[in-house]
């Protein structure tokens, strides 16, 4: 059985050049193409295919709108964002979307033909440009907030105390309170980190 792949793009002759390299290619059916938005979104539920290639910058409304309206009726549809753009944000927008893959206008025949048939077997590909820089994005990303960042300047005080080895009483006389307002702290302290034990709260500090 040969993967039906239908084409959203709005340039004649980009349109025309794609669908005659899947045409020629075996293993893939080109069963329909379309030049805007609007219309893959009327037509495409009509005779769904099982690779759609989604061009971003359409006419009207944006590959990214058409795909995550798409993907909205027809979850089990793959998309191929198929694009000359390599800008992150517009990436992001098209995978929040629902694309399962975003590979540049400028790849080799071979890697597009080879793109479709890895999409259609569960895969996500990516042109090496775009992986690197979705690898980027994420280790750009600031770490989570630990549960020790929910803690108080005061709270953490005490909790920076008790990792000395202070007692609750030493603790009170260094910090100039009372040891009921020490107790009051730790109660806190154990809450936020959800721990039952002052060993286990210290060993939430020191992991950060």
């Amino acid at each position: 059985m040969k993967i039906r792949v239908s084409l959203v793009e709005d340039d004649k002759k980009t349109r025309e050049n794609l669908a005659r390299l899947i045409q020629n290619a075996p293993k893939f059916e080109l069963i329909a193409t379309y030049s805007s938005a609007d219309e893959a979104l009327l037509e495409a539920p009509k005779r769904l295919p099982e690779v759609m290639l989604m061009d971003i910058n359409l006419p009207g409304k944006s590959g990214v709108w058409c795909t995550e309206k798409l993907k909205a009726s027809h979850p089990e549809l793959r998309v191929l964002i198929l694009t000359t753009y390599d800008d992150s944000e517009m990436i992001f927008s098209a995978l929040r979307a629902g694309a399962n893959g975003y590979l540049l206008k400028r790849s080799r025949p071979a890697e597009l033909l080879d793109g479709i048939e890895e999409l259609f077997h569960g895969g996500a590909p990516m042109s090496a440009s775009i992986a690197r820089m979705v690898v980027s994005h994420f280790h750009q990303q600031k770490k989570p907030a630990s549960e020790v960042d929910s803690l108080t300047p005061r709270e953490r005080d005490v909790l920076d105390h008790l990792a000395k080895g202070l007692l609750y009483k030493e603790v009170a006389e260094t910090l100039g309170i009372s040891l009921s307002t020490v107790n009051t702290h730790i109660e806190a302290i154990y809450r936020k980190l959800q721990v039952q034990t002052r060993t286990e709260a210290i060993l939430k500090l020191q992991r950060g």
